[in-house]
């Protein structure tokens, strides 16, 4: 046992609890380390296990399954499928089957643009949310701006980019009575990483608003008991969570609120009776009525599979093991000076585990106190085989407000010759010359281990200027 090891149990004695999960990493992960990969990235995406693949392999050259909108045996099998997996993911997120429903999508961003186009927004009624959304949130705020709905950003408190309660309660006093009022909110800022109080979903409901909560980040190292806590609208990725497959989603919605949903169009499967000469359709109840065209049945059984690989692994004890990386990671990184004295890193969050999750974005900067361009840093740690983030992370808010980019400067630049309709990424840098753009996120997950940590931290070891 390394010395520095001890250090780190010393100080975080429960991560040898989460043991189990080195041998499922040997097991089920190996090709991490045959490939020598340090993977850092479990924010953007989750990582897949080889059994999860070989189960779900074994489902589709064993049986025969069609387009499941028939009553044929191989439609029916695929039928039954889907709804085990439909259940399924009910079960895992302890929801009422009485009180919610799952609607699958190709990913998170597809459950919230059924929200946006569906929510009855008009004159009157409001759209409220945090800054540090995902872009995929806030681009809601297009069809309430469309509808004549009044949208309201709430802002975020420096430094740990958290929301103040004293706003919060005026925020969520702005809604109307008797009007459509929509507050949207990350359990998990996938920026910050900060986690906001799932209290607020009851308390935001009890002032007239329907809740949607941001799960996609928050899902893959956390227990969401649906029980316990009852927002409106719940938009996952599945990959996020456990890596295979891509390309399915979900929106997890209270059966009352879809009724309130007004779905602009038709299409194939969403319909019990649509008419050419009559001009007249029907929609189907519950999730029939927003799973567009055919769902992905041959794919949509490996949720399930996914699913129950997370419970073996524990999501209590990925939690734990998220938590003491993600606190031993946070210390040394805090701690590291070049000789000047000056710090190499600036964290844009908490410097502690109360309250976050598993990515800790940051910038870097030299000796002098100048930035490092965060672009460069992602090409040093590819040498390294280290896979990180760089970027704004789809969630521009939090990122303006951590970076110190201000509403003056941003309207200079959206406003200045040529900028009406075409916005590139390096105009954009050009505007807020001398500022970062972006930042680098580290995000730890399910499987990172001890070594992870420290091949990452004899990279940033790399990058400090030391006296000859």
């Amino acid at each position: 046992m390394t010395s520095r090891y001890q250090t780190f149990l010393n100080k975080y004695p429960t991560y040898p609890q989460t043991n189990s999960i080195e041998e499922i990493r040997a097991n089920d992960y190996g090709r991490l380390d045959s490939t020598g990969q340090v993977y850092l990235d479990f924010t953007g995406g989750g990582l897949y296990a080889d059994s999860q693949v070989r189960q779900h392999q074994k489902i589709l050259l064993k049986g025969v399954f069609g387009n499941p909108h028939s009553s044929n045996p191989t439609s029916m099998a695929a039928t039954r499928l889907v709804e085990n997996a439909r259940a399924y993911v009910l079960h895992f997120f302890n929801a009422d089957p009485a009180e919610y429903d799952v609607i699958f999508t190709q990913n998170a961003s597809g459950a919230l643009k059924l929200v946006g186009e569906s929510y009855p927004f008009g004159p009157g009624d409001h759209y409220l949310l945090t800054f540090d959304n995902h872009n995929s949130v806030n681009g809601i705020r297009e069809f309430a701006h469309a509808k004549g709905a009044t949208v309201t950003y709430m802002p975020l408190c420096l430094p740990d980019l958290r929301v103040d309660e004293t706003q919060l309660s005026h925020s969520l006093a702005l809604a109307q009575p008797n009007r459509n009022n929509l507050f949207a909110f990350p359990a998990q800022s996938n920026f910050s990483s900060v986690k906001h109080p799932l209290s607020w979903i009851e308390k935001a409901q009890a002032a007239g608003w329907d809740v949607l909560l941001d799960a996609a980040a928050f899902a893959p190292t956390n227990k969401l008991d649906l029980a316990s806590y009852k927002p409106d609208f719940v938009p996952l990725s599945f990959y996020k969570i456990f890596g295979y497959p891509t390309g399915l989603g979900a929106l997890i919605a209270r059966k009352d609120k879809l009724h309130k949903l007004q779905r602009p169009w038709f299409a194939g499967g969403t319909i019990t009776v649509a008419s050419v000469q009559g001009d007249k359709y029907y929609l189907a109840e519950g999730h029939a009525a927003f799973e567009d065209g055919t769902v992905d049945y041959l794919n949509i059984p490996a949720i399930e599979i996914g699913l129950r690989h997370i419970e073996k692994m524990g999501i209590e004890r990925i939690n734990e093991r998220v938590r003491c990386l993600t606190g031993w990671l946070l210390d040394n990184l805090t701690a590291m000076r070049h000789s000047s004295g000056l710090s190499l890193v600036r964290v844009y969050g908490p410097t502690d585990t109360e309250a976050r999750g598993g990515a800790v974005t940051v910038n870097f900067f030299n000796g002098k106190g100048q930035a490092i361009d965060h672009r460069a840093i992602e090409e040093a740690a590819n040498r390294e085989n280290i896979s990180l983030r760089t970027g704004c992370f789809c969630n521009p808010g939090a990122g303006e407000v951590a970076l110190g980019i201000s509403r003056v400067e941003l309207d200079v630049c959206f406003n200045g010759p040529g900028h009406e309709d075409r916005l590139t990424i390096d105009d954009f840098r050009l505007c807020i010359d001398g500022k970062s753009s972006g930042a680098v996120r580290i995000s730890v997950g399910m499987v990172s281990n001890f070594e992870d940590m420290e091949r990452f931290l004899n990279f940033t070891d790399g990058l400090l200027e030391k006296r000859s």
